[in-house]
């Protein structure tokens, strides 16, 4: 259904979107995954050393503009489409789950999770460990959140058209409050919170000579949704 709304096959009045399990909806910017990275990506994406690492690439906007900065840059999606239409406008990519095998472990500069990639699987610590562990000493990751205040947790999510709906998946939210925990416990360093357009980002940095920490922390600090 995913591949079928990049392709072009949703019709413009079919508007998809993402309901998650406690009712919640949020739209699916198709738009805005198939366009150009706009000023606040090329904002994101200024400084990052190669090779970068795009998490969930979906049709490769990342890896499009880093191409053209002349950074080299990985993409990794389940969808074939997506990883199609990533490669067919310049980027490299691949077919993958991120919690498989990733080419250059250990050897990645920089790591993306962006446009809402922190749900993943539906666990938030387990996905930034996998992350960190494909890092080298060196590397950062790019994480994308939700804005201070909003809800953290594990939930389920599904894909909605008028038309279609698809089988409910594993998902996760995370604020912009709770990244420092969060991250602590897969053994990363958050910075400081900052917001473009009214996006939330933080870069994460492996924190030297450690392992994740115990995910008791972790429970006391995210709500689990039916």
């Amino acid at each position: 259904m995913y591949g079928e709304g990049l392709r072009g096959r949703t019709a413009a009045t079919d508007a998809a979107l993402v309901r998650l399990r406690e009712g919640t909806v949020l739209p699916l910017d198709l738009d805005r995954y198939l366009g150009p990275a706009d000023e606040s990506d090329v904002r994101v994406l200024d400084g990052l050393t190669g090779p970068v690492l795009d998490v969930g690439c979906g049709p490769g906007r990342h890896l499009h503009a880093l191409a053209a900065r002349g950074v080299f840059a990985l993409g990794v999606d389940l969808s074939p489409v997506a990883v199609e239409l990533a490669v067919g406008g310049g980027g490299r990519a691949m077919v993958g789950d991120i919690f498989g095998d990733v080419p250059g472990g250990g050897t990645w500069r920089s790591a993306l999770l962006l446009d809402g990639n922190i749900g993943i699987g539906g666990g938030p610590v387990r996905l930034l460990e996998r992350v960190r562990n494909l890092l080298d000493e060196r590397g950062v990751l790019v994480v994308e959140l939700d804005p201070p205040g909003t809800p953290t947790g594990a939930t389920q999510a599904r894909l909605e058209t008028r038309e279609h709906v698809s089988a409910w998946f594993r998902w996760a939210r995370v604020a912009a409050d709770d990244i420092p925990t969060l991250a602590h416990a897969a053994g990363l360093v958050a910075g400081a919170p900052w917001s473009v357009a009214g996006r939330w980002f933080v870069v994460c940095r492996r924190e030297p000579g450690r392992g994740p920490a115990c995910r008791a922390a972790t429970r006391r600090t995210t709500r689990a949704v039916p």
